[in-house]
């Protein structure tokens, strides 16, 4: 359960956060004075502390300093008046995670103070590689596979390299975990680390988020604001989905990965930063940049070193693994007792495709675990997707039901929905006419409408095995 201390003397913003997140999973600590609120924030060591700029005995800038030099990586969200809209914005050069002005939007706090918390996390979790001496309670790496023993490699030989890493692979692969890794393992672990989703952030903000902006610099620019690759100097930055970039904010990231400056919109000042970029998507990059959505040179300056991140479904002997991973991770923290998975339940995992990979595993297993009784997790605790299926020639291939995949794609938080369900009905029609066809892939071809090359290219990458009758 994640902690929020707030710093604030007015007792009306201290009510509003105990109703605000009274129904929720977070242990709620509330400081009145700057003194009081340092001893709480040494004692509790919160994810996350939410700071009034006027305090009874300290300046909130005085009480933030003192923070900082306790523990300079928890995210700080300052709460001001407006009229305080300069040393806010003094507070975020210092390292303040953002702010946030009175009176408050409950739900733009609430989105702020979650990204605040995922941030934490990064930061404090140190995702442990298999074969390393992490000592420190942290989020395992898990698989055996020679495609993840290659990846752990990779890991060791770039992280306490100062370069740029690309990280590829399909959604859920776990692309962020491996960023933390390299993260905690680098010579920057002790320095600012900042974390940006491209595709969760409109065109028209991003470039502003990335390299902040100047008063009055567009529609709605009414304060300057510093921007992520300022708050990251001398420490990390990871860019997800990377390859949702616009061209204009593809051009400022070069500029900042070959000269290591860049300007604020509305600006021509130049900042000079001393960061190290940590991107990932899972895109075809190389396939963008022959259509023209990418460009070739950000694309080789990026890719100093890359990382590919194998999908679940290719990973042999790992799902066992894994799922017996979670079983532990959330069978302590549910109080279930399930501790073994049947082998009709193994079963039933190895035979399904994973279009969500391992955040899909994840979830599957999280949900298997609310229903399950006893020391071993049965097929009936599974989500049905993955039950109702049918020993065709084609090797026990689920049979797919829209309603279900996209209820459970939801439920497991996806974020590429569209495309997972496009692929899943594409995997069903084609698998529908190799029955008809008895596996005969020309036929097949001939009634699809497609030629035989791309038939076999899609049988393989949508994980389809044929047995001819």
């Amino acid at each position: 359960m994640p902690k929020l201390l707030v710093i604030d003397d007015e007792p009306v913003i201290l009510l509003a956060f105990e109703r605000a997140f009274a129904k929720d999973d977070v242990e709620l600590i509330t400081a009145e004075t700057a003194a009081q609120g340092e001893q709480f924030f040494e004692v509790h060591q919160p994810d996350a502390v939410v700071l009034d700029l006027r305090l009874p005995d300290k300046s909130g800038i005085e009480c933030f300093k003192t923070l900082h030099k306790i523990d300079p990586r928890i995210p700080v969200i300052f709460i001001t008046g407006h009229g305080n809209v300069e040393t806010a914005i003094e507070a975020t050069k210092l390292g303040a995670y953002d702010y946030l002005f009175k009176p408050l939007e409950l739900d733009e706090l609430r989105s702020l103070i979650e990204k605040a918390f995922h941030l934490s996390y990064m930061i404090r979790v140190h995702p442990s590689v298999p074969g390393s001496d992490e000592k420190t309670e942290s989020e395992a790496i898990v698989g055996r596979c020679s495609a993840m023993r290659e990846v752990y490699t990779s890991i060791g030989r770039v992280a306490t390299q100062d370069i740029t890493v690309l990280l590829l692979g399909e959604s859920g692969t776990g692309k962020e975990i491996v960023a933390q890794a390299i993260y905690h393992h680098s010579l920057r672990a002790d320095g600012p680390f900042q974390v940006i989703n491209c595709a969760a952030i409109p065109e028209a903000l991003l470039e502003s988020e990335l390299f902040g902006h100047e008063k009055g610099s567009f529609t709605g620019a009414e304060r300057q604001r510093i921007g992520k690759f300022e708050q990251a100097d001398h420490g990390t930055i990871f860019l997800d989905e990377v390859g949702d970039m616009s061209p204009i904010t593809q051009a400022k990231l070069l500029r900042v990965l070959q000269e290591r400056t860049f300007e604020r919109v509305g600006s021509n000042k130049q900042i000079q930063v001393d960061v190290r970029v940590i991107a990932a998507t899972n895109r075809d990059l190389k396939q963008l940049v022959e259509e023209g959505g990418f460009r070739a040179d950000l694309y080789f300056r990026l890719g100093d070193v890359t990382i590919h991140l194998p999908p679940l479904r290719e990973r042999q002997g790992d799902i066992e693994l894994l799922a017996e991973h979670f079983l532990k991770k959330y069978g302590t923290e549910f109080g279930k007792q399930a501790t073994y998975l049947d082998a009709e339940t193994l079963r039933f995992l190895n035979k399904y495709n994973w279009p969500g990979n391992v955040r899909e595993l994840e979830s599957v297993i999280k949900q298997s675990l609310l229903k399950a009784q006893g020391t071993v997790l049965l097929p009936e605790f599974l989500p049905p997707l993955l039950t109702d299926s049918a020993d065709d020639i084609f090797g026990d291939q689920a049979t797919y039901n829209q309603h279900e995949f996209v209820a459970m794609r939801l439920e497991t938080g996806s974020t590429e929905l569209y495309s997972e369900t496009i692929k899943r009905a594409e995997k069903d029609l084609i698998v529908q006419v190799l029955e008809q066809t008895q596996g005969n892939q020309l036929q097949a071809a001939a009634i699809l409408g497609i030629t035989r090359v791309t038939l076999r290219s899609k049988i393989r990458s949508l994980g389809i095995i044929v047995k001819k009758s």
